[in-house]
């Protein structure tokens, strides 16, 4: 009876008093994170974990020597994911991105407050780095209506407290903020600079323990992958499934894992894979066409994995111009890969990128390559007629994640390729990170 009672209240009862990861074992905790499931298929596969304490403590150091690399009194964010980097902590992160309830001050002493939901301040206990729970950041309209100055006003006199408790520099970064709150800002003498320049920069580099995580999102992601894929070949053929229904998948098996959303509705079937960029809707799949996707999907401890596949839905044989597409399109992105190494400039990649045949140009995608990490990221690398001279003067650093992109489709056309993996840059090169096969049908394998 007591090991009976014992055992529900863990998150997994094989287990002691805590996972893997260094999370509490406890089934009632308020922290979220990865399920069983999720658990139990990296162990399968032989994964190591990260250790999230240390991960959170390598994040808040990264982010506070920005900050003083800067001569910065302090970094003010809003952006729910430079908050979670933060502070790894969530709370309603879809709903927060259109309405800024939530801000985090680090200073460049270290000290850390976050301003929450009022009734919510408990989500961030978990963390000791965060110093402070306080609430009254809210400067949106919804929240204040016509008060909304007042609002700000308020608060950036705790800004300003807090900055001169620790330091008194006035020289504060500051990423994503209402027009209230940066006149206020400013009225109190603060001289404000570019906030997304500094986490852009600090989330660039991952530490072991967010690789780590990384391995684990993306082993989640595929795993989902797998599921949706012997879905779609099962039902699709048949004329009973929508685009909707197999994108569900992906998601449902997402949230099963400790996923936590797909950040766009890029998946397409048939001829409406062209042009790229029309979202999933209520178009049933049919037996013989294309269904092309992108994942751009946050999984497990929030990070993303976003890779692309298309597949081949049918019982004959795809096109030999299907099948030439998507061979040029393994070749585009297995040639860029090849260039990535520490050191090497953005500038470079975007000169030297394998060019694609003239016919797939205009249709190509917005970009060679771009970071990742709690989604796509700082840097982006342009094809060399979108490069801009100066945007982007910066090499890659080892410990870097890039996803190397390619969408081959002619104007005009029936269908298009879309691939995507994700890379991290090592100390002597790249890794793959991206273990899913290309479709051998398209291949022309089978």
């Amino acid at each position: 009876m007591n090991t009976h009672y014992r055992d529900t209240r863990k998150i997994d009862p094989t287990k002691g008093t805590h996972l893997g990861d260094g999370s509490p074992n406890d089934n009632d905790r308020v922290e979220i994170g990865p399920t069983v499931l999720s658990y139990e298929e990296w162990e399968n596969a032989g994964l190591s974990l990260p250790n999230l304490e240390r991960m959170r403590e390598y994040r808040w150091k990264r982010l506070t020597q920005h900050i003083v690399d800067r001569d910065l009194g302090g970094l003010l964010m809003f952006d729910p994911l430079n908050i979670r980097y933060a502070t790894d902590s969530t709370n309603m992160q879809l709903w927060n991105t259109h309405n800024p309830f939530r801000a985090v001050l680090l200073c460049a002493d270290g000290y850390m407050v976050i301003w929450d939901y009022k009734n919510s301040p408990f989500l961030s206990k978990f963390n000791p780095l965060v110093r402070e729970q306080r609430s009254g950041a809210s400067m949106f309209y919804f929240s204040n209506g016509d008060m909304v100055q007042q609002a700000a006003s308020g608060f950036t006199a705790e800004v300003e407290d807090l900055m001169r408790e620790h330091g008194g520099n006035k020289r504060i970064a500051v990423d994503k903020i209402m027009v209230a709150g940066l006149r206020a800002l400013e009225a109190r003498g603060f001289e404000v600079h570019e906030g997304e320049e500094v986490t852009e920069h600090a989330r660039s580099v991952k530490g072991p323990d967010e690789i780590l995580a990384m391995r684990a999102s993306c082993h989640s992601c595929e795993a989902a992958m797998y599921v949706m894929e012997d879905y779609a070949r099962e039902f699709g053929p048949t004329g009973t499934v929508s685009e909707d229904d197999v994108w569900a998948i992906l998601h449902a098996e997402n949230i099963k894992r400790g996923g936590e959303w797909i950040e766009t509705r890029l998946l397409a079937s048939g001829p409406r894979t062209n042009p790229w960029f029309q979202e999933c809707g209520p178009r049933r799949l049919k037996n013989n066409e294309i269904l092309a996707f992108d994942t751009d999907l946050v999984g497990p401890y929030g990070i993303c994995c976003d890779i692309s596949r298309t597949w081949w839905i049918g019982d004959q044989k795809p096109r030999a111009d299907m099948i030439e597409a998507m061979k040029h399109s393994v070749e585009h992105i297995q040639t860029n890969m090849e260039m990535l190494k520490p050191g090497v400039s953005i500038n470079e990649l975007s000169a030297n990128t394998h060019v694609l045949h003239d016919k797939y140009q205009a249709q190509k995608y917005g970009c060679l390559m771009h970071g990742v990490g709690l989604c796509d990221e700082w840097p982006m690398v342009a094809y060399p007629d979108k490069h801009v001279d100066g945007a982007f003067d910066h090499e890659l650093k080892a410990g870097m994640t890039i996803c190397v992109e390619a969408l081959v489709g002619e104007v005009g056309g029936d269908f298009s390729i879309k691939l995507e993996d994700q890379v991290l840059i090592t100390e002597d090169g790249y890794e793959n990170l991206t273990k899913y096969p290309f479709d051998p049908a398209l291949m022309g394998q089978t």
